[in-house]
């Protein structure tokens, strides 16, 4: 699977503690992140992850456009809620791209481990199916 993770910088001790957590899950699959999330959890895990931009920098663009071309299976985005509107506004695109490729994304500590539970039990395996037809749902 093809998993994308995204972080503000107030998650970043919250994501990197996450996937060493979940470390052996998350490294059966292929990662990418925004450039400093990818860097935090590299340095604690080890895991293997492909780093883009930083999100500032076009990091959350390039996501959001693999999302687009089917290119991600699940999303990880532990964004801040308190943050300034612009940075709401690039987190409600990337949801609503989200909801229109059909990938699965968690927001939050919460809905982060139900997803990582449902990707262990092979539950979303249908994303590969997906993917590799380069269809819609």
């Amino acid at each position: 699977m093809e998993i994308a993770i995204i972080s503000s910088d107030t998650k970043k001790l919250l994501v990197t503690e996450f996937c060493m957590a979940y470390c052996g899950i998350l490294s059966r699959h292929h990662l990418c992140a925004t450039a400093t999330t990818g860097k935090y959890i590299t340095e604690a895990t080890g895991l293997v992850i492909e780093k883009l931009l930083t999100g500032s920098r076009g990091g959350i663009d390039q996501i959001a456009s693999r999302i687009t071309y089917n290119e991600i299976d699940l999303l990880l985005y532990f964004g801040d809620p308190t943050h300034e509107m612009s940075y709401l506004e690039n987190e409600m695109n990337i949801i609503r791209l989200c909801d229109m490729n059909n990938v699965p994304v968690a927001t939050n500590i919460a809905s982060a481990e139900a997803l990582i539970f449902a990707l262990e039990r092979g539950d979303l395996d249908w994303r590969e199916n997906i993917r590799k037809e380069g269809r819609r749902i």
